[in-house]
């Protein structure tokens, strides 16, 4: 794309900072989004990543007997642990060549620094060649809701932009697609720069990913340089302009002075360098509270020369102050992350802040039409819409993996073969009770078929003379078999002996007659 052109309609604005992961598959294997590496790929990479100074596992070479099907299968998981360790770490998951490697359709080009699809450029002064500038360009990021005119406004209303902590803008323009400002060339570099002893030329990953010596600044840089970043927090939130981008890159030095770095960012619609930390709890879930955040993870690498290892924090090191503890506390502990972030007035009002006094002539002045100020509120609420989606499906997921690690534990699985053992010999005696019941009622049916016997008739009594008359009588008698009795032929089939019957004599005439 040519600078400052337009972009096509239905471009992609990607987030740059969504954490990009990678599972190594077998060559047969069909996934929605799959690209080729060979080994030597992987080794070109891990050449282009010693300038950070790290020690990355990668499977060394194998010159002979390096197709056995033991030996592909030992590399691949040693591949897979060597890309686990890259995109775990924050730095280099998001340095432009791991981008390229494992995702290279959507990033193609070269840029510098960590931020992708910024552009940064050193220029001079052709009638003062000493004085030296520094032009930066960059696209439209995923999060700009801004109109294309308010966009242009208030790119052009950043030179106005006076504040004794905001690094000034000397110029600056917009398109429909991308901005470019200009500012001064700072020799002393950034804050990061001060806490790593780094040299602002150097490359990025050369300067911020392994450290040669780890050291926090003095205690007192430590509330001076944290004041003067939370008064610019404060400045910028009562005016209602959107920021979001606070972290030591962003923060220029000045002699003994910080100032802010970056307010075009938010305009842009550029993702946050520590979303994907922040991104992880819901209670922040407005700007706001995602710049007290970051100043978290600012305060923490100003008091230890690093950035914490995870976020939340369960236990601070040692620190200068217990005062500095206490704001750490109040920004990056499971606590915090869990109810909320504190507001940035709060922070000035804790001890570690407090008591510092800060000298200055400069008054603050930026003026914002009423009209643009509801522009950044529309564009602000569409900005923090987004995070709560965003984290709203980030929480889902992490509850359907943490119950489908759960389902397939060892432990549940055993738990799961007892209840089905104990289920099926449940089954089994309700099975056999119900089929002997069916067998008893069967048989109680079958009985109930023949009528019981009846009792025994009582003795006759004598029977009156009948009467003179030759009408029918009005009883019959018992009905008889062969002239017996019914109720006494069963008293003589039960009282039957066979011990009483006679010898018969049989005359057998079938044998064969000899003659």
């Amino acid at each position: 794309m040519a600078f400052m052109e337009k972009p096509p309609a239905g471009k992609v604005l990607l987030d740059d900072t969504v954490p990009l992961t990678a599972a190594i598959e077998a060559s047969q294997s069909l996934q929605s989004h799959t690209i080729v590496r060979r080994y030597s790929d992987f080794d070109l990479l891990n050449n282009s990543l010693q300038i950070a100074g790290l020690s990355l596992p990668l499977p060394p070479k194998k010159l002979i007997g390096n197709m056995d099907r033991e030996f592909i299968a030992e590399r691949q998981k040693g591949l897979q642990n060597y890309l686990n360790v890259i995109t775990t770490n924050h730095i280099l998951s998001n340095c432009e060549l791991v981008k390229k490697f494992l995702d290279p359709n959507n990033y193609s080009a070269n840029y510098t620094g960590w931020r992708i699809r910024k552009k940064y450029f050193l220029m001079k002064i052709k009638n003062q060649p000493k004085e030296r500038l520094v032009l930066s360009w960059a696209d439209l990021g995923p999060d700009k809701y801004l109109s294309d005119k308010d966009f242009q406004c208030l790119i052009k209303l950043l030179p106005s932009c006076l504040h004794p902590y905001i690094y000034r803008v000397t110029f600056a323009t917009a398109s429909e697609s991308s901005a470019l400002l200009i500012r001064m060339f700072n020799e002393k570099g950034t804050l990061k720069d001060l806490i790593y002893k780094a040299k602002p030329k150097d490359p990025f990953l050369k300067k911020y990913c392994n450290p040669k010596k780890v050291q926090g600044l003095e205690l007192q840089q430590i509330k001076t340089y944290g004041r003067q970043v939370l008064e610019v927090l404060k400045f910028l939130h009562d005016k209602g302009f959107p920021y979001g981008h606070l972290h030591a890159s962003n923060v220029m030095l000045d002699g003994d002075t910080c100032r802010l770095l970056d307010l075009e960012n938010s305009l842009l619609g550029l993702p946050s360098f520590y979303r994907s930390y922040f991104s992880q709890f819901r209670k922040i879930n407005t700007l706001e509270s995602v710049d007290v955040h970051c100043f978290g993870h600012l305060l923490y690498e100003m008091t230890y020369g690093r950035p914490p290892d995870s976020v939340p924090v369960d236990s601070f090191p040692p620190a200068p102050s217990m005062a500095v503890v206490a704001v750490l506390e109040s920004t990056l502990s499971c606590e915090a992350c869990k109810n909320g972030m504190p507001t940035v007035s709060r922070l000035l009002q804790m001890p570690l802040f407090s008591d510092v006094l800060l000298t200055t002539s400069e008054k603050p002045q930026f003026k914002i039409p009423t009209k643009l100020k509801e522009a950044l509120r529309i564009a602000k609420e569409c900005i923090e819409k987004r995070l709560i989606e965003e984290q709203k499906q980030i929480h889902q997921h992490r509850r359907l993996t943490r119950a489908q690690s759960h389902h397939g534990s060892e432990e549940e699985r055993k738990k799961r073969k007892i209840l089905a053992r104990k289920k099926s010999k449940r089954s089994a005696v309700e099975n056999s009770e119900e089929h002997s019941a069916k067998y008893s009622n069967s048989n109680n049916s079958g009985m109930s078929t023949l009528p019981p016997p009846p009792p025994p008739p009582p003795p006759p009594a004598a029977a009156p003379p009948p009467p003179a008359s030759t009408e029918a009588p009005s009883q019959l008698p018992p009905q008889a078999v062969n002239g017996v009795s019914r109720g006494a032929l069963l008293s003589s089939i039960q009282n039957f002996q066979k011990g009483t019957l006679r010898k018969a004599e049989t005359c057998d005439h079938s044998a064969p007659k000899i003659g």
